[in-house]
C-alpha cells in the first residue's frame, strides 16, 4: 500500500471476506498474536497468518515487532480507520488512478467509465470496452474461492448497482464460473484475461 491510500480492489477484497471481518472483530478487543487470533476465531493458523498479512498490506492492521516472530502482535491501525471515518463525515472521496503499467487503451476506458472512488459510472455496451471493465472488476475476487450468489452481488454492488448484469457478463466472459443451479460461483485459477488494469487511490 502506498501513502495515498489502499488500492480499491484490495480494500473490497479485505472487507468482503467473512474470516477477515472476524479477525478485525477480534482485534477490536486487544492486540493479539497470530496464534491468539486463530484461537479466537477458530481458524487454522496458516490461514489466519495469510489473512493478517493481507490486512497489513491493505493498511487495516499494524504489527508490533517482537523478538520471536510468533510473539509478534497485531492491532488495528486506528489512524487509518479514523481517516476513513473522517472522509465519510467530510464527504471526502478517494480518487481512482489507473495503474501505470496498464495499456493505454485500458487506461482511457477506465478513466472514462469510473467514478473518482473507483466505482463504475456507466457500463459500456461495446464488447472491447466491457471486457476491460470486467478485467478490472474480476480482481476483487480470489481465484478458486467459492462464493454464493449473494456474496457475488455484495461485492459487485460496490462497483455498480446492476449486479445481475455484471454477474452475467463475468460468467459469459469466462471470468467467473458457476454451478448450473447458481448455488456456487468461483473465479477460475487462470481467468480468461489477466491484463494489468488495477489502480491506486489518491485523495
Amino acid at each position: 500500500m502506498n501513502d495515498d491510500g489502499p488500492n480499491m480492489l484490495d480494500f473490497v477484497k479485505a472487507m468482503s471476506d467473512a474470516s477477515r471481518l472476524r479477525i478485525i472483530g477480534a482485534l477490536t478487543q486487544a492486540p493479539l498474536t497470530a496464534a491468539q487470533v486463530a484461537e479466537a476465531i477458530q481458524l487454522p493458523l496458516r490461514k489466519t497468518v495469510s489473512h493478517l498479512a493481507f490486512l497489513s498490506f491493505v493498511g487495516i492492521v499494524l504489527t508490533r515487532p517482537a523478538g520471536k516472530k510468533q510473539d509478534q502482535r497485531y492491532e488495528l491501525d486506528t489512524r487509518f480507520l479514523e481517516k476513513l471515518a473522517r472522509q465519510q463525515l467530510e464527504g471526502g472521496r478517494l480518487s481512482y488512478v489507473p495503474a501505470q503499467d496498464a495499456e493505454e487503451k485500458a487506461r482511457r476506458v477506465l478513466a472514462a467509465h469510473l467514478n473518482p472512488d473507483g466505482s463504475i459510472s456507466q457500463i459500456p455496451l461495446q464488447a472491447g470496452k466491457l471486457r476491460i471493465i470486467l478485467n478490472y472488476i474480476i480482481h476483487a475476487f480470489d481465484a478458486g474461492k467459492i462464493y454464493t450468489e449473494k456474496e457475488i452481488n455484495t461485492i459487485l454492488a460496490r462497483f455498480n448497482e446492476d449486479t445481475s448484469g455484471l454477474r452475467r457478463d463475468l460468467v459469459d466472459a469466462g471470468m467467473l464460473e458457476r454451478e448450473r443451479d447458481g448455488s456456487r460461483y468461483w473465479r477460475p485459477a487462470e481467468p480468461a484475461s489477466q491484463e494489468s488494469q488495477g489502480g491506486t487511490q489518491n485523495e
